[in-house]
C-alpha cells in the first residue's frame, strides 16, 4: 500500500486583495472538496499526510498563520489525517521583514557577497544566528507545534520517517533557503547559501531521503555542491517558489536515480494560462520488482471555466504519472535486512519478499550539531493534538499561564525561557497525567481571547 500526500505550496495566506478575497477562499474551499475525493478514489479516503514547501504566509506574521492554521484543520479532516499530520519548510515570505534590522541586512548583504566561507565563519556566531531567526518568530511557533521545528543552528532537520515495508523506509528532510532571504533575491546572479552545514543530509542503508525546501537548485550560490550531495544522498528533491510545476528523473548512476519535483503555487496572486492555481497528490509505494521507489503523482490544476480543480494533464507527468526510481540504499540493506539506523530500530525485517503491509509513520529523534537529541514524545493519546494547540494557537503569555498555572514551572527557577524548555515542560504535565487539564485551559484562554476581541 502506498503512503499518499496531499502536496501545497505558495499559498500566501495575506496577499488577498479586493474581489480575490473571495475568489482565494472558494479556491482554498475547493481544494478540499478536490482532495477528498482524489484520496478517497486512490487511497481509500484516507491520506498519510500533508507536504507544504513554503510561503505558507505572504508577510510571516501570526495572523496569516492563524489563517492557515484553519485551512490545513479543513484540509487534514477531509483527508482523514490528524491535524498534527503536516510537514512543512519556510519560503522567502513566511519570515517578517518588518524585524529586518539594518545591522541584520548588513550581515545578510556580507554573507551573500562572500559565499560559502563567510557562511560558515558568520553562522558559527550564535548570536548572529538568533538575529536571523528571529525573522522567523512567528513561523517558528507556527511550525513548531507541527513538530517541525526550525533548526536554529542552521543544519538541515528532520524528524518524520515513513516505513514502506520492512527495512525499507523514507526519511524527510527540511532545510531552510530562506534564511539569507531579504526581497531581492534572483536566481540570474543567486546569493543565497544552503550550507554545508546543511546540505550534508545522512546516508543509511535501507533509508532513502526526500529533501523538502522552498527554493530550487538554481537559486544558490553553491548549487554545485548541494547538487552533489543531493544527487548521491536523496531520492526524491521537491520545491516551491517559482509557481512552475515541473518535474524531471535524473539517471545519477546505474541503479540510482534522483527526481527533482517542483510545484505550482497552490494560491497565485493572480490565476492565468501561465500561472494558475495548483496543487498535487504523491503516492509513494516500494516497488518490490525493483527494489526501489514508485512515485505516482496526481497534478491537480484549476480549471477557470468550470471554476474547479481536475487532473492536470499537461504537467508533472500528464496522464502517466508513475515514475520508478532506483534507490541503493534499499539494496544495500538486503531483501531481509532491516533499517540499520539506531533510531529507526523499530523496523522488523521481513518474512519474505511478498508482502502488504499499511506504510506507517513515525516522529523520530533527531540529533542537533551540540550532540543533543530533541526530547521524546510521550506516548498518551492525544498529546500530538494538544502540542500543536498548545504553540501554534497559544500566545506566548497564554503558554506561560498554562505553566505556572499546572506548576510545571519549579521554584527559584532561573532559566530563560525557549521553545525547547516549554516543550520539555509541557511533556512533564503530560507524562504526569495532566493531558486533559491542559486541553481544558488551552480551549479556555482561547476562548477568553475571543471575547475580548468582540
Amino acid at each position: 500500500m502506498s503512503a499518499v500526500f496531499v502536496h501545497v505550496s505558495d499559498i500566501h495566506f495575506g496577499q488577498e486583495k479586493d474581489d480575490r478575497v473571495h475568489i482565494h477562499a472558494d479556491v482554498k474551499q475547493q481544494l478540499i472538496s478536490d482532495a477528498r475525493e482524489v484520496v478517497s478514489r486512490i487511497a481509500g479516503g484516507a491520506a498519510h499526510g500533508i507536504l507544504v514547501t513554503g510561503d505558507i504566509a505572504q508577510s510571516g506574521i501570526k495572523d496569516e498563520y492563524d489563517e492557515a492554521a484553519k485551512w490545513l484543520d479543513q484540509l487534514a479532516d477531509s483527508i482523514g489525517v490528524n491535524i498534527n499530520c503536516v510537514q512543512m519548510v519556510p519560503g522567502n515570505h513566511d519570515l517578517d521583514r518588518s524585524k529586518l534590522s539594518p545591522a541584520v541586512r548588513r550581515i545578510l548583504d556580507q554573507i551573500r557577497a562572500g559565499g560559502s566561507t563567510e557562511y560558515e565563519e558568520t553562522l558559527s556566531d550564535p548570536l548572529i544566528r538568533a538575529a536571523l531567526f528571529a525573522r522567523f518568530e512567528d513561523y517558528g511557533n507556527f511550525s513548531f507545534g507541527y513538530d517541525c521545528p526550525l533548526n536554529d543552528e542552521a543544519a538541515y532537520a528532520s524528524e518524520m520517517v515513513v516505513t514502506l515495508a520492512p527495512g525499507r523506509a523514507l526519511r524527510f528532510i527540511r532545510f531552510n533557503s530562506s534564511l539569507l532571504c531579504h526581497g531581492k533575491e534572483r536566481d540570474e546572479h543567486p546569493e543565497l547559501l544552503i550550507g554545508a552545514r546543511q546540505f550534508t543530509i545522512p546516508r543509511d542503508d535501507g533509508v532513502e531521503n526526500i529533501v523538502l525546501v522552498h527554493h530550487p537548485l538554481s537559486w544558490y550560490k553553491d548549487q554545485e555542491q548541494v547538487r552533489d550531495y543531493i544527487r548521491s544522498r536523496a531520492r526524491v528533491f521537491i520545491s516551491g517558489h517559482e509557481h512552475d510545476p515541473k518535474v524531471s528523473v535524473d539517471n545519477v548512476e546505474q541503479g540510482c536515480d534522483l527526481m527533482m519535483l517542483a510545484a505550482g503555487a497552490t494560491v497565485p496572486f493572480k490565476s492565468n494560462s501561465v500561472f494558475t492555481f495548483t496543487y498535487n497528490i504523491i503516492e509513494f509505494d516500494w516497488d518490490e520488482e525493483v527494489d526501489g521507489l514508485s512515485v505516482t503523482i496526481h497534478p491537480r490544476a484549476w480549471n477557470a471555466q468550470r471554476t474547479c480543480f481536475e487532473a492536470d494533464d499537461q504537467r508533472l507527468g500528464g496522464k502517466s504519472p508513475n515514475y520508478r526510481l532506483g534507490c541503493p540504499s534499499f539494496r544495500k540493506a538486503g531483501l531481509q535486512g532491516a533499517v540499520t539506523t539506531s533510531r529507526l530500530n523499530d523496523a522488523a525485517p521481513s518474512e519474505s519478499h511478498t508482502f502488504s503491509v499499511e506504510p506507517t509513520i513515525e516522529m523520530v529523534l533527531m540529533d542537533s550539531s551540540s550532540g543533543e537529541l530533541s526530547p521524546m514524545a510521550p506516548s498518551v493519546e492525544g498529546y500530538e493534538v494538544a502540542r500543536l494547540r498548545f504553540f501554534r494557537d497559544l500566545l506566548e503569555g497564554e503558554r506561560l499561564r498554562v505553566l505556572v498555572a499546572m506548576d510545571a514551572i519549579p521554584e527559584n527557577f532561573d532559566e530563560p525561557m525557549s521553545q525547547g524548555l516549554e516543550r520539555r515542560l509541557l511533556d512533564r504535565l503530560v507524562r504526569d497525567g495532566k493531558l486533559g487539564d491542559v486541553e481544558k485551559m488551552i480551549d479556555q484562554l482561547i476562548d477568553e481571547r475571543k471575547d475580548g476581541v468582540h
